[in-house]
């Protein structure tokens, strides 16, 4: 394909996605992908096969390693927005997938049967999780412009702020990337996302720039202690079997906490 055939290739399957659902997307290069700080920093993260072990290395990946679809060259990174009034979107009701990354799901599948159809270039949808095959959403995010990452360690976007949820899909031709952009809110911001934590797990500084050789670290600034977080994760786990929920009574309800989340001011409109 020449320039102008990709340009325009490129502008149909996002106005597509955009159809379909999508909230944003954009195009990022997996070569600059590989590259980016969750690529280079989780494989040194201290802890980092603890998530192998949970949910299984099927794919045989050392810890924090990813695994590239062959001849992947461009990923697609779509969202849709997480409005703070359909909490449900992120819920796991037992082992069911929560309905947002159901949305997600069936949005990746029917844009990945369009494009092949439509141009006849190979997609692969890419699982959610790491370990299953997937891709660090929040940086590919970054790199197709859709925002950039905050103190929260979310992916902050201009239009939603970081009410938003991720899924790619790899396709095996380059196409322009979208990103990354000039965009960073976090920096005089006063911290509302790191303040609004239960578990403090900003508290202080966890990770050092000189001991990972990077600058860019969890948090920004290596001040996002995950296993703090998760803490607050478990205790959203609450018992199912109440009326109303329809699920399995043996298995638990996670409603995520979204504390830092929904302090962040980007994004919401001005009342």
């Amino acid at each position: 394909m020449n320039d102008q055939v990709l340009l325009a290739t490129a502008s149909a399957i996002l106005n597509r996605a955009t159809q379909l659902g999508a909230s944003l997307a954009g195009f990022a290069s997996v070569a600059d992908l590989k590259r980016a700080p969750s690529f280079t920093f989780a494989p040194k993260m201290p802890n980092a096969g603890d998530y192998l072990e949970v949910w299984g290395n099927d794919l045989g990946l050392e810890p924090g390693k990813t695994a590239w679809p062959e001849h992947a060259k461009t990923i697609l990174v779509m969202g849709v927005a997480h409005p703070e009034d359909k909490p449900e979107m992120d819920w796991w009701l037992g082992l069911e997938n929560p309905p947002g990354n159901r949305i997600l799901i069936d949005l990746a599948k029917t844009l990945c049967a369009w494009i092949e159809e439509t141009f006849g270039i190979k997609t692969v949808h890419l699982p959610y999780r790491v370990e299953k095959g997937g891709t660090y959403l929040k940086d590919a995010a970054v790199l197709s412009g859709l925002g950039c990452i905050g103190k929260n360690n979310l992916l902050v976007t201009p239009q939603l702020g970081p009410r938003i949820r991720l899924r790619a899909l790899t396709l095996d031709v380059v196409l322009p990337p979208t990103g990354p952009v000039d965009f960073d809110p976090c920096a005089l911001c006063e911290e509302f996302c790191r303040n609004a934590c239960p578990r403090k797990a900003f508290g202080s500084q966890i990770y050092a720039p000189e001991a990972y050789d990077q600058d860019l670290l969890p948090g920004r600034d290596g001040r996002f202690f995950r296993t703090t977080c998760q803490l607050q994760m478990d205790i959203d786990e609450i018992p199912l079997g109440a009326p109303g929920d329809g699920a399995d009574p043996a298995l638990p309800t996670i409603k995520y906490c979204r504390n830092c989340e929904l302090a962040c001011p980007v994004g919401k409109k001005v009342k």
